[in-house]
């Protein structure tokens, strides 16, 4: 082969399937030893006058016979690789030719397998069928003696000579010789008829034979329990008696209404039989319809059934507890709310334990969710925090907090003492009838003065043990870190006392702390589990919503397959928003949680429908001159978890007077939509988005409708924003009006400066003056101002609609892909009603 024609020979490039070890020589003759998986391989080297000239043509000491531009080397180079690609091709044939013998073995193996059963079976089957029929045959022996038994013999002639060629009576024919039992057994199955269509046998329809198998034919088949009723029947019948089934008798239980349908399901009767009889009644209906509890408890004692009435509420009782015995109790972790007034450092102090930095990434620098987590003490026991709201609307997720924990650990910061919400955090503890930890906050300030709240407390009917009281107060500072392993250990001492034990080995019980409607996973809830163990697949029903557990996610992010006592989880596989304070129930079927999830809802209508009706003449009357006297605000609020829509609910109805008060027209959770809009138009409402956005769509129909969008971020703005517009004190008014946003298409890291977003400005402007707010699923991540904006090398004041542009955020970095940066201005604007 020449270089000319542009192709190399195939086997001579590419992989090595072997190993060149060594190379020996016998006379002129060089020899190449390969070894590959299977063998070892002597491949002669091109250069013999035999063997060379065998392979090629080319002798090693003529070089004008071997190919133009090929060296010797190349020459031995390219027949090892010859050699070796047919080694290769020569183990793999041997490779294949052994698994084609392995298959081929284990397809006779299985054949001789379900032979074997086969004729195993077929040999049960006529053991049986023999034993049956000798049964049979001394039965019939049996009755035929009694029946001779029976008969006067003194009066029975003796039997006459038997003729020449006759056999005599009741004797065996000549010739014939003595009878055995096996000639009697062959004579009476020939009398019996044979079962089956057709006088065949068809016992051995039910079996599957080799031919089935390998075939894959044969569909549904009878059941051994079904042949063994069918065999006893048939010998019932033979045997001359009457053939009845048994009976069953069972208790149907029996709601105001029924379908006929069910009914015949629940007696296990046919719904002919069933229709029949309504019929004799005097009722014509058909299996779809529905009837009164009355009629079908006739229908039910005329089948011989008993009755066993239920209410709607009986569907709750698949989910009452069971007392749990003391053995099966174990320890668990103690769950301690931190609570106290606003701006007190709770979460600080709970970062500081935690070592992490939650209260840099809360808008306004308050907590407005309430949030679990879980922390291993240094002892090694494990403790299971809830973090509350300290402003004042979040009074129902105080409540909250203080009805599921074990331990309440109290935050007053040193240098502003008891304050209302500290007050009110005293009353929830009290109420809850839980143990309580005074944790005295920020002692590292100057002007700290711990005397001050320990007396404070006094007035309050608590005592801390420095004031020979029964209550631990412990000084801590959450920046130092001072007194932090005094807490702990005073924590860990109330929960020995307390002897906190739950039985894991149940199906799980817990407390909604939280829930909200993402925007990728749907409805998700915080739970607290109290009791059992969740675990993922587990069926549930959780106030008027239901679910199946798709995915748990402990508090650090992580997907977990269960969650024991104590642990708290986020939820995914709700069927809907399920309101913060549910309790969550595991019951055994999709069922059991969808009927009582429907019996809830319907009965919490009905309530909300009875409250808001007005059942006098009286109430009516003075409803229509409230109605008359009084000027309404409508708002629709929106936010990002159910705790903080009900929280600006509860606010919003306190606010107002005998002239003016704030009516809530809708109240949930998740992005704003267009049927928000919607509602609010028709109302003449605005609308209120607390740490959420509307979408593109009901922006669109905002502007077209003339439709008031506001953002909150804190819910001290929103209260007083509200306020202020309800009493009619409307001073100037900061707005924002958004300039601009920006999607962000990639993220650099930059030495000296962090994470930088590249993104595309897709609307406005982008002004480095401006505000920023990085948006995720349309719900606020981080609120703040911009470190830098470039426009390629060069720092820009601003960047216009589709231009790109790269921007860093002050104290934040966690940007990604697809986050969408709305950019704001602030201006005073003068506000009327």
């Amino acid at each position: 082969m020449s270089d000319t024609d542009g192709k190399k020979p195939l086997g001579l490039h590419g992989s090595r399937p072997g190993n060149v070890k060594q190379s020996f020589s016998h006379g002129r003759t060089k020899n190449v030893v390969v070894e590959t998986k299977r063998k070892r391989v002597v491949v002669p080297k091109p250069g013999g006058a035999a063997q060379g000239s065998a392979a090629t043509g080319v002798v090693r000491g003529d070089p004008s016979k071997r190919p133009a531009g090929i060296s010797e080397a190349e020459l031995e180079r390219r027949m090892r690789a010859l050699a070796l690609a047919r080694a290769r091709e020569s183990e793999e044939a041997e490779k294949r030719a052994a698994e084609e013998a392995e298959r081929a073995a284990e397809r006779e193996r299985r054949r001789a397998e379900i032979e074997a059963k086969e004729r195993e079976d077929r040999e049960r089957e006529e053991a049986l069928k023999a034993k049956a029929e000798e049964e049979e045959r001394k039965k019939r022996e049996a009755a035929e003696a009694a029946r001779k038994a029976s008969q006067p013999s003194p009066q029975q002639p003796a039997a006459a000579p038997a003729a020449p060629g006759e056999a005599p009576v009741g004797g065996p024919r000549p010739g014939s010789g003595p009878r055995k039992a096996g000639d009697r057994d062959r004579a009476d199955n020939k009398k019996a008829k044979p079962a089956g269509k057709g006088g065949g046998d068809n016992r051995r329809s039910g079996k599957l034979t080799l031919n089935q198998a390998l075939s894959g034919e044969g569909g549904r088949q009878r059941s051994m329990a079904q042949m063994k009723r069918k065999q006893e029947r048939a010998r019932q019948k033979a045997m001359g008696g009457p053939v009845q089934r048994e009976k069953v008798t069972r208790d149907v239980q029996l709601p105001e209404m029924i379908t006929v349908g069910e009914l015949a399901n629940r007696m296990a009767e046919r719904v002919a039989d069933v229709v029949k009889s309504l019929m004799n009644n005097g009722i014509m209906a058909t299996q779809n319809q529905s009837i009164d509890a009355d009629t079908a408890e006739l229908i039910i004692e005329d089948f011989g059934h008993r009755v066993v009435r239920v209410s709607d509420a009986d569907v709750e009782q698949v989910i009452e507890q069971v007392k749990d015995k003391p053995e099966d109790l174990q320890d668990r972790a103690p769950i301690i709310t931190v609570m106290g007034h606003v701006d007190h450092g709770k979460t600080s102090l709970l970062d500081a334990i935690r070592k992490t930095k939650v209260v840099s990434g809360e808008a306004g620098g308050i907590t407005q969710h309430i949030g679990a987590y879980q922390v291993d003490a240094a002892n090694g026991t494990r403790l299971t925090f809830l973090d509350t709201p300290g402003h004042a609307a979040f009074t129902s997720m105080r409540a909250r907090g203080a009805h599921v924990t074990d331990i309440v650990v109290l935050v007053v910061a040193a240098d502003d003492a008891v304050m209302p919400q500290t007050i009110e955090a005293l009353n929830h503890a009290k109420a809850a009838k839980v143990p309580m930890i005074v944790a005295i906050n920020k002692i590292d300030k100057h002007e700290a003065n711990p005397d001050k709240v320990r007396t404070d407390l006094l007035q309050h009917e608590v005592i801390v043990e420095k004031m020979s009281g029964d209550v631990q107060d412990v000084e801590v500072s959450a920046i130092s870190g001072k007194g932090l392993d005094q807490l702990l250990e005073a924590i860990a001492l109330q929960s020995e006392i307390l002897e906190l034990k739950a039985n894991p080995n149940r199906p799980a019980q817990g407390a909604v702390i939280e829930a909200q409607l993402d925007v990728g996973r749907g409805p998700v809830a915080t739970v607290l589990v109290q009791n059992g163990t969740l675990r993922r697949g587990d069926i549930f029903v959780v106030g008027e919503q239901w679910g199946k557990v798709r995915a748990l996610v402990d508090d650090k992010g992580e997907r977990v397959e269960e969650a024991g006592p104590s642990v708290p989880v986020e939820v995914l596989g709700l069927n809907g928003t399920p309101e913060a304070g549910d309790v969550l129930n595991v019951v055994e079927t999709e069922a059991q949680a969808r009927e009582i999830a429907e019996y809830r809802a319907s009965a919490a209508k009905e309530k909300r429908a009875a409250a808001g009706a007005a059942t006098t003449l009286e109430q009516l009357m003075a409803k229509a001159k409230d109605d008359q006297n009084v000027s309404e605000l409508p708002v629709v609020v929106k936010s990002d978890v159910q705790g903080s829509a009900e929280a600006i609910v509860q606010v919003m109805e306190k606010i107002g007077n005998d002239e003016v008060r704030v009516r809530v027209l809708h109240s949930g959770v998740g992005a704003i939509t267009e049927s928000d809009i919607g509602l609010a138009e028709a109302s003449g409402a605005p609308v209120f988005g607390f740490n959420v956005r509307a979408n593109a769509p009901a922006r669109q129909a905002a502007n077209q409708k003339g439709v008031e969008i506001r953002y909150y971020s804190v819910i001290y703005d929103l209260v007083d924003d509200v306020k202020a517009a309800a009493s009619g004190l409307l001073s100037n008014e900061i707005r924002e009006k958004f300039i601009g946003y920006a999607n962000i298409k990639e993220v650099f890291k930059v030495s000296n400066v962090g994470k930088v977003a590249g993104c595309l400005v897709t609307e406005g402007v982008a002004r480095r003056s401006a505000g920023v707010r990085l948006l995720r699923d349309n719900v606020v991540i981080h609120e703040g101002t911009l470190k830098t904006l470039k426009r390629f090398k060069d720092e820009v004041s601003e960047v216009q609609s589709g231009q790109e542009c790269g921007m860093a955020f002050e104290n934040h970095e966690d940007i990604r892909p697809g986050d969408v940066i709305e950019i704001f201005e602030r201006e005073s604007v003068e506000r009327s009603l």
